[in-house]
C-alpha cells in the first residue's frame, strides 16, 4: 500500500474510533455516553451507525483497491509504476553542493542492458555473470546483495553487441518476473529469491531467434503476466502469475523489444502490445484481439522498440527506420487516426514522455546522433529540436526531465514547450548508458556497461 492510500485508510479508522461504537456510546475516554430518551438515543445511534459503516466501507474499499493493485509503488517496473516513464515522488534538487549529487553507493555488474527495479528497500539487478543470467537483491540504502537467483544461458548475439538479458525486472503481488534474452521467463519470490515457476518461451513457441534477443518486459496486472513472446505457435502469451499456467495465446506476431502497456477504453481493459508487426489491442482477461494497426519498417532489418504511450483514448506508437510515429484514437473496436508521420519523433529505442499536452523525446536513430524535441501531442508540429543531442532515455518527474544521455551525463532540464532549458548537468557513469535508470523517493538508480550507481537527487 502506497503511503497516500495508508493514510486514508488509517484516517477512515481513526473516523471510526473517533465516533466510538453506537450500540454501547463508547466515547474514546471510555466512559458511557448518557442519553436522556430513547428517541435521542436511537437517533443518535442510527446516525452513528451509518457514519461508522460509511467510514468503515472507505477503508475496506481503500485496503482492496491497494491490494488489487498490480504494481507496487517504488519503480517496480520499465518506465516506472503506470510505465509511462513519469515520477511523482519527492521533489527533485537542482544544484548540489560541490557541484554533484551526492553517491549514495556503486558496485560492478554484469552484462545486459536491462536497468534496475526499485520496490520499498530493494533494488532488484538482473544481468549476465559468466554463462548465468542473475536477477540480484540488493538492499536500496547500500548495495548490499540480500539474495541472488541465477540459471544457466547460452545466448550469443549475432552482432557482437552485449549478450545480457535486456528486459527490466517487474515486481507485483510479492513476485519478480524476468524476461532473459533467450527467452527465459522466470517468476521469483521478493522475499526469499526462491525460484517459483519458469518456461522457456523460446522452445515452447517456437520463436525465431531476433536480432538481439528478448527484450520486452513483460506486463504484469490482475493475475497475468503478459509477454510478447514471438514465436509461430503464440505471438503473445498471458500466464498465471500465481502457478505459471498458460492461460491465452493470440497472434502470431514476431516479437518486438517494445514492451505491452496497460490500459482502460470505454471501461474494457485492454494489453497493447507493439509487435514487430504493429500495434494490437486485446481484451487483458481473455486474449481477444479488439484492434490491430500494422506499424513495420519496409526494410527487413528493422525493429519496433518504443513503448506505447497512452493519454485518454489516445495511443501514441513511433519507430524509426522510415516508419515515423502515430497518434491513434480508440474508438471501441477501430482505430482512428489523428495524425501520423516520419518528420515529428522517430523513437529508436527510447521511450518518449507527454506533459502538458507536449511530447518530449528522441527523433532518429542512435547511431546518427538523434536529436532531442518536443512535439505538440495533437498535431505532431515540433515545438524544438536540439539536433544532434546524442541517444540516451528520458524521464519526466513533475515539470522537470530527467534526460540520460548514452555518456553517462546527467541533464534535468524543464519540460518546457519554449525549448531546451536545462537547469543541471553533471556525469555519473562512464563507458556507454543504454539500460533505463529507476527513480524512487528522489533515488536515481542507474547503470552502465559494467557499473550500477546509485544517486541521491533529493
Amino acid at each position: 500500500m502506497n503511503g497516500r492510500r495508508a493514510a486514508a485508510c488509517l484516517d477512515g479508522i481513526a473516523r471510526v474510533v473517533r465516533l466510538g461504537w453506537p450500540d454501547r456510546g463508547v466515547t474514546l475516554g471510555g466512559e458511557m455516553a448518557v442519553r436522556s430518551s430513547i428517541s435521542e438515543t436511537r437517533g443518535h445511534a442510527l446516525s452513528s451507525w451509518r457514519t461508522a459503516l460509511h467510514w468503515i466501507c472507505v477503508g475496506l474499499v481503500i485496503l482492496l483497491v491497494a491490494k488489487a493493485s498490480p504494481i507496487a509503488q517504488g519503480w517496480p517496473q520499465f518506465l516506472g509504476p503506470s510505465r509511462d516513464g513519469s515520477y511523482s515522488g519527492t521533489p527533485l534538487a537542482t544544484s548540489w553542493v560541490g557541484g554533484s549529487p551526492p553517491l549514495l553507493w556503486s558496485r560492478t555488474v554484469g552484462a545486459g542492458f536491462a536497468g534496475p527495479a526499485v520496490v520499498g528497500d530493494r533494488v532488484l539487478l538482473f544481468h549476465r555473470v559468466g554463462g548465468h543470467e542473475v536477477l540480484e537483491a540488493l538492499a536500496a540504502e547500500t548495495g548490499e546483495v540480500l539474495w541472488r537467483y541465477e540459471y544457466l544461458t547460452s545466448y550469443r548475439d549475432d552482432f557482437g553487441f552485449d549478450e545480457g538479458p535486456r528486459s527490466v525486472p517487474v515486481i507485483a503481488d510479492g513476485r519478480v518476473f524476468t524476461f532473459g534474452a533467450q527467452g527465459q521467463l522466470h517468476a521469483v519470490d521478493l522475499e526469499t529469491g526462491l525460484g517459483i515457476w519458469n518456461h522457456d518461451t523460446h522452445d515452447r513457441y517456437q520463436v525465431r531467434k531476433g536480432f538481439f534477443g528478448a527484450a520486452g518486459a513483460p506486463l504484469v496486472e490482475h493475475g497475468r503476466v503478459i509477454a510478447n513472446v514471438g514465436g509461430r505457435r503464440g505471438g503473445i502469451v498471458a500466464f498465471d502469475a500465481t502457478t505459471g499456467e498458460e492461460l491465452w495465446i493470440a497472434t502470431t506476431d514476431e516479437a518486438s523489444y517494445s514492451s505491452p502497456v496497460g490500459a482502460t477504453f470505454g471501461g474494457r481493459r485492454h494489453a497493447l502490445v507493439f509487435t514487430r508487426t504493429g500495434l494490437v489491442g486485446l481484451d487483458s482477461a481473455s486474449g481477444e484481439v479488439i484492434f490491430q494497426k500494422r506499424w513495420r519498417s519496409r526494410l527487413g532489418a528493422s525493429v519496433n522498440a518504443a513503448t506505447p504511450l497512452v493519454a485518454g483514448d489516445q495511443v501514441f506508437i513511433s519507430s524509426s527506420y522510415g516508419t515515423g510515429a502515430a497518434l491513434l484514437r480508440v474508438d471501441g473496436r477501430r482505430l482512428v487516426e489523428v495524425w501520423t508521420g516520419d518528420d515529428s519523433m522517430t523513437n529508436h529505442y527510447a521511450t518518449a514522455v507527454i506533459h502538458d499536452g507536449v511530447l518530449y523525446g528522441y527523433h532518429g536513430r542512435q547511431e546518427y546522433s538523434p536529436s532531442l524535441r518536443a512535439v505538440d501531442f495533437d498535431t505532431g508540429s515540433v515545438r524544438w529540436s536540439e539536433d544532434r543531442f546524442g541517444a540516451g532515455t528520458i524521464t519526466l518527474a513533475g515539470d522537470r526531465l530527467v534526460i540520460l544521455r548514452e555518456t553517462g551525463e546527467l541533464v534535468i532540464a524543464e519540460a518546457s514547450s519554449e525549448g531546451f532549458a536545462p537547469l543541471a548537468q553533471v556525469g555519473i557513469l562512464s563507458g556507454v548508458v543504454r539500460a533505463y535508470p529507476a527513480l524512487a523517493d528522489g533515488r536515481l538508480y542507474a547503470r552502465s556497461t559494467d557499473r550500477l550507481v546509485a544517486i541521491d537527487l533529493r
